[in-house]
């Protein structure tokens, strides 16, 4: 048998960012490539989520890579070139700059891997690898689910996709460049089956909005949410959704039976203006001063709410940073994701920051490591970098202090009347606790002292 090596590399720089075991989601593409790839070939998944890289030999390397780890692919990718053995290099940012990636492998693959992987596997068994492979936006109609035996027994929470592209185009996101613009769903069925066969009972679904932007998209939800009551699933979820999450009662009456606990919802900003100038449609649709009412809707059905806000915008000054962090503090948000403006390639925000000479993190590609966005990469607008990093870690200081966040999980108990989803919400701050201040580890907050752990053992026995 030919064999295939498919590597998750992990930034070094960052190694203190996979500290809680809650936090790591399994590699997704490389269980869509292994389901993709031949019964005549034998597999090996490395995952540096978990273990360090060893080399294994092989007949050919996978890899996949986001923007803060491709330099830890290109150096693994090293280990095979240097041995005549061929690397396929894929993920968002080989997409993105497959002119730099083709620099460091044998193969970039731009786009999504269910086109063309088997035209690589093709080309290799003909000794005829080409150097770029592009992926064509496909129906998920036929879509393998992925090769979940393969991933870490570690991981604590399981994951699965159900649809992808986003019609929308925010200026620092670059989900439609690499997915589309074509919102795209896979039969519900597959998706049941594939949830049936997954052992973890915590979930996360990857979709960038599960419930899309028409009746139609909601439908599909609703259906697979439908199909997990029907089918007796008890699996406790995390999910994202736009704002519009909150138009529909009977979409949050069926997410809230089928297990949903925590909805990340992208807010980013609590101006219009600062919304208008990332072309936030969806948030300026609904209003600002909305956005209260529509997480109280949500937490009506006891799920929770994990607001996301970017620090550094370029109608951001120190005040309105601060004045941001005051919004939040007193806002009935429940999990807090808070990050700083980078310009991550495939993005306009990249386009333009690159134009205008703004971008400071120059030193590829090494710098690419400080693309996570906790990092200051950029010369703000309205403020000096100085001052934004200042701004930020006053902000963490506020916005992740211990006893509030016990404060909030209570009052997340108290609004959505469910102690599995003001669990899940504590735990995500704690998570979001320990990035922030992730070169103190004495300062982090450790689940297991706290609670025994926000895990299933846990749950069984709280049960």
């Amino acid at each position: 048998m030919k064999k295939l090596v498919l590597i998750n590399p992990r930034s070094r720089y960052r190694i203190g960012f996979l500290v809680d075991r809650e936090s790591k989601y399994p590699p997704l593409a490389l269980g869509i490539i292994a389901a993709l790839t031949p019964d005549d070939w034998e597999i090996k998944l490395i995952d540096e989520n978990f273990d360090d890289f060893i080399y294994e030999d092989a007949d050919l390397v996978g890899i996949t890579s986001i923007t803060s780890s491709v330099n830890r692919a290109y150096e693994i990718a090293k280990e095979y070139t240097s041995q005549k053995i061929p690397v396929v290099l894929g993920g968002i940012h080989a997409s993105s700059l497959p002119e730099e990636a083709e620099k460091h492998v044998d193969v970039v693959a731009s786009g999504e891997a269910e086109s063309m992987w088997p035209e690589i596997i093709n080309d290799f068994n003909k000794g005829q690898l080409k150097k770029k492979y592009f992926g064509k936006l496909l129906p998920m109609d036929d879509f393998p689910a992925p090769r979940h035996d393969l991933f870490h027994k570690d991981y604590m929470v399981g994951s699965i996709q159900t649809t992808r592209g986003c019609p929308l185009k925010c200026d620092f996101c670059s989900v439609h460049s690499f997915n589309g613009q074509a919102y795209r769903a896979r039969p519900v069925e597959k998706v049941l089956n594939e949830l049936e066969s997954m052992t973890t009972d915590r979930l996360f679904i990857i979709d960038d909005n599960i419930v899309g932007y028409n009746k139609k998209a909601r439908e599909h939800a609703k259906s697979i949410f439908r199909g997990m009551i029907e089918r007796g699933m008890k699996k406790d979820i995390f999910c994202q959704a736009s704002i519009n999450f909150a138009e529909d009662e009977e979409l949050m009456e069926l997410a809230s039976k089928a297990g949903v606990r925590l909805v990340a919802i992208g807010i980013e900003s609590e101006k219009t203006d600062a919304l208008e100038n990332i072309n936030k449609r969806s948030n300026l649709k609904v209003g600002v001063d909305n956005y209260q009412r529509i997480f109280t809707k949500i937490q009506k059905h006891g799920i929770a709410i994990l607001g996301t806000f970017i620090f550094g915008l370029d109608t951001d000054s120190v005040q309105d940073i601060r004045n941001r962090v005051n919004y939040i503090i007193n806002s009935n948000i429940d999990t807090i994701q808070v990050t700083i403006l980078t310009p991550f390639p495939g993005t306009k925000t990249y386009r333009q920051f690159l134009e205008e000479d703004r971008i400071t993190a120059t030193n590829y590609p090494k710098d690419w490591e400080k693309y996570f966005g906790g990092n200051i990469v950029i010369r703000p607008k309205k403020m000096t970098a100085e001052e934004l990093d200042e701004a930020h870690k006053e902000g963490n200081e506020k916005l992740y202090f211990r006893k509030r966040l016990m404060k909030s999980m209570l009052r997340t108990l108290k609004t959505t009347k469910n102690a599995n989803t003001a669990l899940w919400a504590f735990s995500a701050n704690a998570h979001y606790h320990n990035m922030a201040f992730e070169t103190q580890p004495e300062r982090h907050i450790k689940l297991n002292e706290i609670f025994g752990g926000i895990t299933p053992e846990y749950n069984e026995q709280k049960e």
